[in-house]
């Protein structure tokens, strides 16, 4: 598949656009674990993004290798996101989960 893409010269359109697709998954998935989670969810995310980096150093294949770093990295951000997140709800810009317990 990457020889096509590359042949074509379309491999690094596919990358942008599904790292656009990625990065645009992960906003409401910030938004739906910090209102049923909390920020307690955050460790899901490194070790997701961790996972992901040593696929991207492991793997031959270009384009996938492309598509786990940008998973990973975009992981990574995503727990500054839910720390964000928790601020944006107290200042009631989004809704906080009234069956949710704090700890």
């Amino acid at each position: 598949m990457t020889e096509i893409l590359n042949e074509w010269h379309l491999l690094g359109l596919t990358a942008g656009l599904a790292t656009f697709i990625i990065i645009g998954l992960f906003h409401p998935v910030v938004i739906k674990c910090e209102y049923y989670f909390g920020v307690k969810c955050w460790w899901w995310f490194a070790i997701l993004g961790v996972v992901m980096c040593v696929l991207s150093y492991c793997l031959d294949d270009v384009l996938i290798s492309i598509l786990c770093g940008v998973t990973g990295f975009s992981s990574f951000w995503t727990i500054k996101e839910i720390f964000d997140q928790r601020e944006r709800v107290r200042k009631g810009w989004f809704p906080k989960n009234p069956n949710r317990k704090e700890s």
